[in-house]
């Protein structure tokens, strides 16, 4: 019985370690940035601002419905991909956030093997050319 046990207790835990590595080679960029965007709100927020044309209000609404200012950030990057409205991808985030970005890209009409969800998953383009994070920017074709 014991021998049971541990046969089953090994094959889980090799199971959640090849799960752990897979995940995390998708978003492995979120780390640093968020580190960078807590470091320096304003300034944060002045990059989203230009980066996607938008005002104070929506990136506040953004930022206080979500944990982390990733998230924020890949909230704006979906609308741009999807060419839905804010509103609507933040409804998406609320009913699917627990299920992860790729359901929820796939419920925007965004099909996680595209081009564009394999360079949000892979980097973002927020810091681009900073000193800071190079490598961890999105790749250059």
């Amino acid at each position: 019985m014991m021998r049971i046990f541990q046969a089953f207790f090994g094959v889980v835990t090799i199971l959640l370690f090849l799960a752990t590595t897979a995940l995390a080679g998708d978003f492995d960029w979120v780390r640093d940035f968020n580190l960078r965007a807590k470091a320096s709100p304003s300034g944060f927020k002045a990059r989203l601002a230009t980066r996607f044309q938008t005002g104070d209000a929506q990136i506040n609404a953004v930022l206080n419905d979500v944990p982390k200012p990733s998230d924020a950030y890949i909230v704006f990057r979906l609308g741009e991909i999807s060419g839905q409205p804010l509103d609507r991808v933040m409804a998406e985030y609320e009913f699917s956030k627990k299920k992860g970005w790729c359901v929820i890209a796939k419920r925007l009409g965004v099909k996680p093997g595209s081009k564009e969800f394999h360079e949000l998953r892979t980097g973002q383009d927020l810091y681009d050319g900073d000193d800071h994070g190079k490598g961890k920017g999105k790749e250059k074709q």
